[in-house]
């Protein structure tokens, strides 16, 4: 399997992976402080990406290198977590991952901006159709909704956290410097705990980690090491081998995948209109993955 078929492979995990972060997330949202859940689970995930790092590749001399670099990628995606769950106090779970679908938009525009990667003409259709699809779930089909630009304070917090996404996955190629995918999520990972730690410390002090209510925990673990381990390391390989836009094109899945969490949680599933919008999604995701001319042409878009 080709490095580019692996991203691919690597990204359609992580769609699914982190749908589950929305709709457990948006149960223990209210429940804990972000800054606090946000700073666990980057321990947590520290201490299984240090564990797998250690196990595998080893920890190169060079990876300790301009420590900044951490530090930067650890601050823009701490910032995407702490709002994702301030977003989720109140953004209902599908509504926050359509905002999430937002984010293809935004990485193409940074991947521009940062490592001039060429969006095509299909690419910029594909990412306006799949935009036109998320706004459609984040209105709820509402056309007098839309009309009238109502949308949750909860998704525009949320979306605030999606643009720090959008530059984190370009800034990820710009700042590696050959380092394994896993040892440099873990740099990023402890550098972020750093900075969740500092920042959040009064309400890490405030928290009562004793009597917490077993959801939480479950929630905790759940995004500590499938929504932050793994997906992490799934990213990084990603954003290595494929151009920003095409990394974030299939963040359009996750709606799709967030709907069957929901479905499973028992908390029904979204109207027949809606799902026109899950449809464009997923049409903006087929045509953003179709390359662009023959065996090599993804590269050169990067």
């Amino acid at each position: 399997m080709s490095f580019e078929a692996r991203g691919h492979l690597a990204m359609l995990a992580f769609s699914a992976l982190v749908a589950g972060s929305f709709s457990l997330g948006s149960l223990i949202a209210n429940e804990i402080a972000p800054a606090a859940l946000n700073a666990a689970r980057f321990a947590i995930a520290s201490v299984v990406i240090g564990a797998v790092s250690a196990a595998t590749t080893g920890f190169p001399r060079s990876a300790a290198d301009a420590p900044w670099r951490y530090f930067v990628l650890g601050g823009l995606f701490a910032t995407y977590f702490v709002l994702m769950f301030e977003g989720l106090k109140t953004a209902p779970p599908v509504s926050a991952a359509a905002v999430f679908t937002l984010t293809p938009v935004m990485s193409a525009f940074a991947g521009w901006v940062l490592l001039r990667q060429v969006t095509t003409p299909r690419m910029a259709l594909a990412l306006v159709v799949g935009a036109i699809g998320a706004l459609w779930v984040i209105f709820r089909a509402d056309w007098e909704a839309f009309r009238a630009f109502e949308i949750g304070r909860g998704e525009i917090i949320y979306l605030w956290g999606c643009a720090a996404h959008a530059v984190y996955t370009p800034m990820v190629r710009k700042l590696n410097r050959g380092e394994p995918a896993v040892v440099f999520t873990f740099g990023m990972l402890v550098a972020g705990g750093v900075i969740l730690t500092l920042y959040g410390w009064s309400d890490i002090r405030a928290t009562d980690w004793m009597n917490l209510p077993a959801i939480v925990w479950v929630g905790l673990f759940y995004v500590a090491i499938c929504a932050s381990a793994a997906t992490f390391v799934l990213l990084q390989f990603a954003t290595l081998y494929l151009p920003s836009a095409k990394v974030m094109a299939y963040t359009y899945l996750t709606p799709s995948w967030v709907i069957l969490w929901e479905i499973a949680l028992g908390n029904g599933a979204p109207t027949g209109l809606v799902l026109i919008g899950i449809a464009l999604t997923g049409v903006a995701l087929a045509m953003l993955l179709k390359r662009d001319g023959p065996p090599g042409a993804l590269e050169q878009e990067s």
